[in-house]
């Protein structure tokens, strides 16, 4: 049995149950005489009353032995011990249980996995090896909890605590800084003194590790219900250096008259808002990063300063961003678009059917939803009252008005098989240019998109050479469009009007 030896044993919860899976794997090592304990996370969480999110066991049986146990249902791919037993359940945390022989550790060159693992006798000696004293804590079929390191009195007190000397658990694996904040963060406690200034001490070692790794963590952190506070600790513990230092440009940076926050506060706010809307991940990241441009295009001090081609700015730092933390392609194309075209204008009674048609046009159906959200939690990162104003209420309308007419070349009625057919051409480039001023022709006026007068209107571009066709696609491409280029858009923005 584990050792009584300097150690606290307190009873859990009698109101507290195990699930019948855990149990069951409890008994069947208990009956080949082992020792067996819950460790770790689902410890802490059912002392916390919470529900665990995996469920793992530690025992004085080596791995061949727990196969042997479990021989119809586990199996063994790691060299550290580790022997994952399949269940029948079917919630989730519970279709996994993994059952780890005692064991201690040597050096960690590669910062995640040690050198050797050594299998030992005694509880007392494996908690050791482990991050943090609340993830310290084991417990025994009768409900006893055996606490080693001070983990009952750190989740009494509040506090995430490194086991043993902080140095060394974050040189093993420089990774277990960030979980500390997002542990903090999750839980709402405070990290222990001595544990944050190792952190502070060692926050370079996170260069060591994967971004892959560091990217993980920190989608764990923002969606979290109170993902901000981690982000704010992140960089207030030093950590923020090695994962977006971009964001942490903005600390102290002022804005002009309509922001009562700085930079880096107006986004942190933003995500903020973000988080509690539920907006899914790209939207959080979106979020968080819009503004990341503007220390770089500020221009004057105080009230009136400007920002002028932030957006731009940021969408390139965004996208330089999230590839470093190898976030996938399609996930950098969304959260870089949404931010691009955040800045967009829109006054009532000044932009038309036919700017709004534009604007969909250039940014995607699919995006627009997301853009309006996006705005949204700009302009309460900002410090207003409101989050959706009367002209984007009005935009809005107008949105849903126009999004019955012809948006995109798939709408159009004509498609490039009709002037294939018609005109007797052969499929190429020529083809997607037509159909590109054809749609801006019926973005101007919809009226115009019936087959007949489309192909009325395509009879003349097909007598065009193909350079005189790209002259006119890219003049259409850069006709001044309302909710972004035009002088008084940009005064309009400049004065909040």
């Amino acid at each position: 049995m584990a050792e009584t030896k300097n150690i606290k044993i307190q009873k859990i919860d009698p109101k507290t149950t195990l699930p019948k899976e855990v149990v069951d794997v409890f008994l069947k090592l208990k009956l080949a005489n082992f020792e067996v304990f819950l460790i770790g996370g689902c410890v802490r969480d059912l002392i916390l009353k919470r529900k665990p999110k995996d469920w793992d066991l530690t025992t004085n049986a080596k791995p061949e032995q727990i196969l042997e146990i479990f021989k119809e249902n586990s199996f063994y791919e790691n060299k550290f011990g580790t022997v994952s037993v399949k269940t029948e359940s079917n919630d989730p945390t519970l279709k996994i249980i993994e059952i780890t022989p005692y064991r201690v550790e040597s050096k960690y060159s590669d910062f995640r996995h040690p050198d050797e693992v050594i299998f030992v006798s005694s509880l007392k000696e494996d908690v050791k090896r482990r991050d943090f004293t609340i993830n310290a804590l084991a417990l025994d079929i009768e409900g006893n909890i055996y606490d080693y390191v001070g983990g009952l009195d750190d989740l009494k007190n509040k506090i995430i605590k490194a086991v043993g000397d902080p140095y060394e658990r974050f040189k093993e694996d420089p990774l277990r800084m960030i979980r500390a904040v997002r542990f903090a963060t999750e839980l709402q406690f405070e990290i222990e003194k001595n544990t944050k200034e190792a952190i502070k001490d060692l926050a370079n070692f996170l260069e060591k590790i994967s971004k892959e790794r560091i990217r993980d963590e920190l989608i764990k952190i923002i969606e979290l219900p109170d993902g901000a506070r981690g982000i704010r600790m992140l960089s207030a513990i030093g950590l923020n250096k090695y994962i977006i230092p971009e964001l942490d440009e903005g600390i102290g940076v002022g804005q002009n008259k309509h922001h009562i926050y700085d930079v880096y506060e107006h986004n942190v706010k933003s995500l903020e808002y973000a988080i509690e809307k539920n907006f899914p991940l790209y939207l959080r990241f979106a979020a968080l990063l819009h503004d990341i441009g503007k220390p770089r295009t500020k221009k004057g001090e105080g009230p009136d300063c400007t920002f002028y081609g932030h957006q731009v700015v940021g969408a390139k730092m965004a996208k330089e961003i999230l590839e470093r933390l190898k976030f996938p392609k399609n996930f950098i194309q969304k959260v870089t678009k949404l931010i691009y075209y955040h800045m967009f204008y829109y006054n009532v009674g000044e932009v038309t059917e036919k700017g709004v048609r534009r604007f969909i046009n250039k940014v995607g159906i699919e995006n627009i939803d997301d853009l309006l959200k996006l705005r949204e939690a700009d302009r309460i990162g900002s410090g207003v009252k409101k989050a959706f104003p009367y002209r984007l209420r009005h935009l809005k309308y107008m949105i849903e008005k126009v999004m019955q007419e012809p948006i995109t070349p798939k709408m159009l009625k004509i498609n490039g098989n009709d002037l294939i057919e018609k005109f007797n051409l052969n499929p190429g480039p020529k083809i997607g240019m037509i159909l590109k001023i054809l749609l801006e022709k019926v973005l101007d006026d919809p009226s115009l998109n019936e087959k007949e007068k489309l192909l009325k209107e395509a009879e003349k571009l097909v007598k065009l050479d193909d350079e005189r066709l790209k002259e006119i696609v890219k003049s259409s491409e850069e006709k001044i469009e309302e909710f972004e280029k035009s002088k008084e858009a940009e005064l309009k923005r400049k004065f909040n009007i």
